[in-house]
C-alpha cells in the first residue's frame, strides 16, 4: 500500500487496505496455502507493515474471518429485517443470501468451516464456532418467531441445512442447492409450529 509523496498515512484506512485485499487470497489460496513472503507480495505491503497492524499472520487470518463473520451476519440480518413480519419470508431471506453466494463464481464453500478445517488451531475454531452462533442465532429467532415449540432444536435443524446446502453447492455445484434446502427448512418450519 504505497502512499503517495506528500500524503500523510492512516493507520486505520491502511490496516482496513490490508484486511480487503488479503480476503480473496485467503479465501482463494487457504490459510496455510500461502507464505507470508508471498502473501505481502501479492497485496504490496511488506512484513513489517503485516506484522505492525496484525502482529503476525494468524493475527491477520484472525481479523479476515472475523471481519468475514460480521460481514455475512449483518447481511442475513439485513434479508431478514427487509423480507417482513413472516418467518418463512424471513427464512426464504436467509437462503436466497446463501444462494446468491453459492451463485459466485468464485465460491469455494463456507470460508468460515474451510478455515477451521484447514488451520486446525483453537483460535480459528473458537472463531468458526462464534460464527455458526451467530447463524443459529438468526435461525432460531426465525423459529421463535414462528412459534415453533422448540425454537432451540428448530433452529439447529436450520443450521444443519443451511451447512449442507453449502457442502453440497460446494462439491456437486451450486445450482438451486439453496432452493432445495429452502423447501426442506419451509417443511421444518411448518411442522414445528
Amino acid at each position: 500500500m504505497p502512499v503517495a509523496k506528500g500524503s500523510t498515512i492512516d493507520p486505520d484506512r491502511t490496516r482496513a487496505a490490508i484486511l480487503d485485499a488479503a480476503t480473496p487470497v485467503l479465501y482463494e489460496r487457504g490459510l496455510d496455502g500461502i507464505g507470508v513472503a508471498e502473501l505481502c507480495a501479492r497485496l504490496g505491503i511488506s512484513k513489517e507493515t503485516l506484522y505492525r497492524h496484525f502482529g503476525t499472520k494468524d493475527g491477520l487470518v484472525r481479523a479476515v474471518l472475523e471481519a468475514r463473520s460480521d460481514r455475512v451476519t449483518r447481511s442475513l440480518a439485513e434479508a431478514v429485517a427487509a423480507a417482513g413480519p413472516e418467518p418463512a419470508d424471513q427464512l426464504a431471506a436467509v437462503f436466497a443470501v446463501f444462494q446468491q453466494t453459492y451463485d459466485e463464481p468464485r465460491f469455494r464453500g463456507c470460508a468460515m468451516l474451510n478455515a477451521a478445517a484447514q488451520h486446525h488451531v483453537e483460535p480459528v475454531r473458537a472463531l468458526t464456532a462464534r460464527h455458526l452462533d451467530r447463524y443459529l442465532d438468526t435461525l432460531t429467532g426465525i423459529a421463535e418467531r414462528a412459534g415453533a415449540a422448540d425454537p432451540r432444536l428448530l433452529g439447529r435443524q436450520l443450521l444443519m441445512l443451511v451447512e449442507g446446502a453449502t457442502v453440497v453447492a460446494t462439491h456437486h455445484g451450486p445450482a438451486d442447492a439453496g432452493d432445495h434446502a429452502l423447501r426442506a427448512a419451509l417443511t421444518l418450519l411448518a411442522a414445528a409450529s
